[in-house]
This record gives C-alpha cells, sequence and structure tokens, in this order.
C-alpha cells in the first residue's frame, strides 16, 4: 500500500509539472522574436550611425519574424557568448556568421541547409601584386589567433602566419607595414573594402579558398523552429534573397548564394 500511495503520488506531481514550451510558439504569444546577430561585421551586422545594428543578417532576421507574424529585437553577439546566449534562453534564434563545425551541431541545433558559406582570402597591400595564392610562398600573413584556417594555409602556401588576437591588432599591424595582407574570412574583407579607410591602397586580388557553411541554430529540442526555419531558407534560395541582401549591402554574391539560387529558383 505504502509503495501504491508513492507511486501515485509520483505520477501526480509528473503530470502537474508544465510541459517544455515550444519556442516558436512562444515567440508567437510574445509578439516577439529575439534574435542573436553580430554588431561588429560589416555588412552582415553593424552599427549604423545612429547606432542601430543593421545588415544582411538582421535583414533576414527581419524576414522571419515577418513569416511569424511578430516583431524583431535585435542582441548584439560576439562569437564567444552567442551559443551561451541561445543555450540561456536570451535568444530565440541565432543568425551570427557561424561556421558549421561538429562540436556546434552538439550544443544546437542547426538549420539546413545552411543559410550561407563564406571562404577565406586576404585584405592586401595593393604594392603587393599577387593574383595566385602559390605566389606568397615565403611572404607574411597577419592573421586572427585561433582561426582555423591560418596552419591550413601555411601548410599548404607556404606563407609565414603571424598571428594576432582580434580583428583590429592584425589590422593594424597590416598598415604598419609587417605583413603583406590579413588572412580571414573573405566577407569580413569585403566588408572592410566598402569602409573609406581600407578602399583606397588595399584590396582583395586572390579567389576565396577553404570554403565554409554557415548556419542558423534554435535550441536543442525545437524541432518545429527548426522545421520552419529549414522552409524559410529553401524559399530565400528559390526567391534570390541571399543574393539580393549581399548586393543591396555591396558585396559580391559568393558562389554558395548562386549555386543554391540556380538549384531551387525551378
Amino acid at each position: 500500500m505504502k509503495k501504491l500511495i508513492i507511486g501515485s503520488i509520483a505520477l501526480l506531481l509528473a503530470g502537474a509539472a508544465p510541459a517544455s514550451a515550444d519556442v516558436m510558439e512562444q515567440v508567437k504569444q510574445r509578439g516577439t522574436l529575439v534574435v542573436g546577430v553580430k554588431a561588429d561585421y560589416k555588412p552582415f551586422g553593424f552599427r549604423d550611425p545612429s547606432g542601430t545594428v543593421v545588415g544582411i543578417e538582421p535583414d533576414l532576421a527581419a524576414d522571419v519574424a515577418k513569416r511569424l507574424g511578430v516583431k524583431l529585437e535585435l542582441v548584439p553577439v560576439v562569437a564567444s557568448n552567442r551559443i551561451e546566449f541561445l543555450n540561456q534562453g536570451k535568444i530565440d534564434l541565432l543568425i551570427a556568421t557561424m561556421s558549421d563545425k561538429p562540436e556546434r551541431r552538439k550544443s544546437v541545433l542547426a538549420v539546413d541547409p545552411q543559410y550561407y558559406s563564406d571562404s577565406v582570402n586576404v585584405l592586401m597591400n595593393q604594392k603587393a601584386k599577387y593574383a595566385k595564392w602559390e605566389d606568397l610562398k615565403g611572404k607574411t600573413l597577419c592573421a586572427t589567433s585561433g582561426s582555423f584556417y591560418n596552419k591550413d594555409v601555411a601548410e599548404k602556401y607556404g606563407v609565414q602566419i603571424k598571428a594576432f588576437d582580434g580583428s583590429d591588432k592584425p589590422l593594424f599591424a597590416l598598415k604598419q607595414g609587417e605583413c603583406i595582407g590579413y588572412l580571414y574570412d573573405q566577407t569580413f574583407v569585403q566588408g572592410k573594402l566598402l569602409d573609406d579607410e581600407w578602399k583606397s591602397g588595399f584590396y582583395m586580388p586572390l579567389p576565396g579558398i577553404l570554403e565554409t557553411p554557415w548556419i542558423m541554430a534554435v535550441k536543442n529540442g525545437e524541432d518545429a523552429f527548426q522545421k520552419f526555419l529549414s522552409e524559410t531558407t529553401l524559399d530565400w534560395f528559390k526567391k534570390g534573397t541571399v543574393i539580393d541582401e549581399e548586393k543591396k549591402w555591396g558585396i559580391q554574391p559568393t558562389d554558395y548564394s548562386q549555386r543554391m539560387h540556380d538549384k531551387y529558383k525551378g
């Protein structure tokens, strides 16, 4: 009898516990979608003169909010806190230049197909006249510490890597002549070349290499939200939305964006 009573109490308590809420339904009830984006990565997410976060990814976030029929709130994130913010519930969705890596897929629920793909390139001093990666053998490139491609580029092309924390220090070193170029994400390089500070005296003469897809992400277990976002991504590819965004913000459409549009537009 005692075991029966204890079992009955356990069942009652289990029934009284609230079920895990669906984030997409929470967003609709709240009337606001909270999205983590970059605020320091032009043109994907950056602050305009008024301080408002704008760019390609804020625009994509706005489209998601429109499809859900809710308002949009943007939360600036950086590489070191973006997954933490998502898993802590500070944001509902992450669209923040996040490369698709196996260890990240263990921490979050990735949205497939990937909405974007970036390559590696070099912001180069125009005094350095090189058109092929092979021509860089023995030359020094500034880089950001911890970038996964530093070792690969050094080994394959015989360049010397001079790494610094963050992006400001290697950019400063480039200006000081400590290297012929800054090895980093191609989209970041293209964004820099939109700025008056860099458009004169610097360029991007090499083809992009080591293409790496980017993922949107939601919390693990949010399968319904993931499905909705997958369908949204396919619609972006079909309509050429990402290509239009790239052109709007002044960068050349990537091969990936064009391939996905060609694949799904029919």
